[in-house]
């Protein structure tokens, strides 16, 4: 079995000297209704062909509108619970999360229905301190944001 493979970007911003990261949260309806533990950085799979940082740098254009260029801090991997391996890498940015815009994936909905419907891949943005954003970002992922604050302090 094939491990899948994601690769994303966790932007920082320092905000009256308190560090904030941004997050996304995933659109669809499966996610709806839900909200901690749901939270990611912007991120997308990738195929073994493809380079995990170009996939990050691809995968935050399309889902948040913005093309990312700087001085990236690459992270440890981290696995996911369902087996994924995601790469990121860290970059202090200012975004207006309020004007996110993301692309679209189609699913059947409701299920067997025969009717596609199209949603975005994220449904929102937002700037998180910290604390808010490690009780909000998928348990597995709140380690990029332990291993930001870690390479900030050394």
């Amino acid at each position: 079995m094939k491990v899948k493979k994601s690769a994303g970007i966790l932007l920082y911003k320092r905000v009256h000297g308190q560090l904030v990261v941004l997050l996304v949260h995933p659109g669809g309806p499966f996610s709806k209704n839900k909200d901690t533990g749901q939270w990611s950085i912007p991120k997308g799979e990738f195929s073994g062909d493809e380079n995990a940082f170009d996939a990050a740098i691809r995968e935050f254009k399309e889902e948040t509108g913005t093309r990312l260029e700087g001085h990236f801090m690459e992270l440890s991997p981290v696995k996911l619970k369902s087996g994924k391996v995601v790469y990121a890498w860290a970059l202090e940015r200012d975004i207006d999360a309020d004007t996110v815009v993301s692309n679209t994936f189609d699913i059947e909905w409701p299920p067997k229905s025969g009717t596609l419907k199209s949603f975005p891949e994220i449904d929102k943005a937002q700037w998180f301190t910290v604390d808010e954003a490690l009780e909000k970002i998928n348990e597995a992922m709140g380690d990029f944001i332990l291993q930001l604050i870690g390479k900030m302090e050394a």
